[in-house]
């Protein structure tokens, strides 16, 4: 089971180790930031995250409960209470290692939990390039739509890359839960 938990400055040498390349960190971060990855540019990134009293973005690593061990990164930002919509970035599991063991999802299922039940949210989005085929397969298997495709969005090197563009509701999300979590 995955839980997650605010991701603090004694987190930033971890994260820092994971995104190892330029490659990779343009797939997990766009470019909001440049390689290679500081505790610096990640200072800047938590300031003002995790606030419930007013919560534009919420930034969390991933435990691993039955080890205690962080296992991946994923935030919640662009948040809009006027719309109640949010949107998923920088999803990132931790060691190829860990990959093919189910953490993607239960990261992003743990996400959505509390963008519907704890900020009552209507809508969480999220984009993801289309060449990322664990990641897309982990969204459609949390229950997001395929909505869109932004077409040579993002250029690396020699190549452009595509960006598909994924929804969720909370209907949609509320419909798959086990009929305990409806009546708890």
């Amino acid at each position: 089971m995955i839980v997650l938990e605010p991701f603090t400055p004694t987190d930033f040498p971890q994260l820092i180790d994971w995104v190892s390349d330029e490659r990779l960190m343009k797939e997990w971060s766009g470019s909001m930031f440049s390689f290679p990855l500081t505790e610096v540019g990640l200072t800047w990134y938590i300031e003002d995250s995790n606030n419930v009293e007013d919560p534009s973005v919420f930034i969390y690593k991933a435990v691993e409960t039955a080890t205690g061990t962080t296992v991946g990164h994923i935030s919640l930002g662009g948040i809009s209470q006027r719309d109640r919509a949010g949107r998923i970035t920088r999803v990132l599991v931790g060691h190829s290692t860990a990959r093919r063991r189910g953490i993607c999802q239960g990261m992003v299922k743990a996400l959505l939990r509390i963008g519907f039940e704890d900020l009552n949210l209507h809508r969480i989005s999220l984009g993801v390039y289309d060449f990322n085929h664990a990641a897309i397969n982990c969204y459609l298997k949390a229950g997001f739509q395929q909505e869109g495709v932004m077409r040579d969005v993002v250029r690396h090197d020699d190549e452009y890359w595509s960006l598909i563009e994924m929804g969720i509701l909370e209907d949609e999300w509320r419909a798959q839960q086990p009929a305990a979590s409806a009546h708890a």
